[in-house]
């Protein structure tokens, strides 16, 4: 996606710390690099936008039980909002090689994953499904069930023996066979009921989703100051991040566009190499959900600053 892009080395040094998940555990070492950014920041290529307002989002699908709409596409990820009506209930089918996961914006839906008791998953859950296990969504209730979905960008749906592939222009589905499948583990567990556990029973946020390919955290702080502008947070090497708010107000700073505000359910992302900085703001609790493929990611500071944002 930046084939072309042309690169220089800043004329300061910058600070090189491991991703937050492990400097959570450890003290990390903190060491000085001299990093490569590109002399032109990189583009915000459509889908992607800075800012994705979930008022806009659903009024663009006013009337609609069933709908979706990609919010993020990047090399490592595709981002969907999706509309399930009413009684509707989605295929059963597996995804090869990632991790799927969802966070519920609004409804309530049944999820049924092979290996796991069904469960009824309602506004705040995060959901996820291994590598390989088949499982299927079924809305509950009476209203539509909306859920923010991360896939493996590229990849195509596979299906259990006993259902119809939805049609995929340039493929066909041929009979196969296959083996093994991922796991739950201690990180990764097939649900987090984020108002239950987190809001009203007092648990900290940390990873939901964790694996050679994907981080996908949930942070959650009390709201803080505007920084100056100044403190420019931190960036990646090689890939962008982009995060769904989970709960209340957050302010985002990305190089090269004006503060963001954003509210529950909106959408925010920075392309790769750009500088950025994420807070809760306001009065009360903000929460993101952050997403970046490769943990633990490399994060660069800024020389001498003190916040780690």
């Amino acid at each position: 996606m930046r084939a072309n892009t042309v690169f220089s080395l800043p004329v300061v040094a910058v600070l090189a710390v491991l991703g937050t998940e492990a400097a959570a555990q450890t003290s990390p070492t903190v060491l000085h690099a001299w990093a490569p950014v590109p002399l032109k920041p990189a583009p915000f290529v459509r889908p992607n936008a800075p800012l994705k307002k979930i008022a806009d989002i659903l009024a663009r699908h006013a009337g609609q039980s069933d709908w979706s709409e990609t919010e993020v596409l990047t090399r490592d990820f595709i981002g969907d909002y999706v509309s399930l009506a009413p009684g509707k209930k989605t295929k059963t089918l597996f995804w090869a090689d990632d991790r799927v996961f969802w966070w519920v914006y609004s409804g309530q839906m049944k999820v049924t994953i092979q290996g796991q008791e069904p469960f009824i998953a309602g506004k705040g859950f995060l959901v996820q499904v291994p590598y390989r296990v088949p499982y299927s969504i079924e809305t509950v209730g009476g209203e539509p069930s909306v859920r923010f979905e991360v896939r493996p960008a590229g990849a195509i749906p596979n299906y259990v023996a006993s259902e119809t592939p939805t049609p995929v222009k340039g493929f066909k589905f041929i009979d196969a066979v296959y083996t093994g499948g991922g796991k739950y583990d201690e990180v990764n567990r097939p649900y987090l009921d984020f108002e239950k556990t987190i809001v009203q029973g007092g648990g900290k946020g940390g990873g939901f989703v964790k694996d050679d390919h994907t981080w996908a955290n949930v942070i959650r702080a009390p709201g803080v100051p505007t920084p100056a502008p100044t403190s420019l947070g931190h960036f990646h090497e090689n890939f962008a991040e982009f995060w769904v708010v989970m709960e209340g107000k957050l302010e985002f700073l990305i190089e090269g566009e004006p503060l963001i505000t954003a509210h529950t359910g909106d959408i925010v992302f920075a392309p790769e190499e750009r500088w950025h900085r994420a807070l809760s703001a306001g009065e009360g609790m903000g929460t993101r959900l952050a997403i970046t493929p490769r943990p633990p990611s490399l994060h660069y500071y800024q020389a001498g600053a003190s916040g780690r944002d």
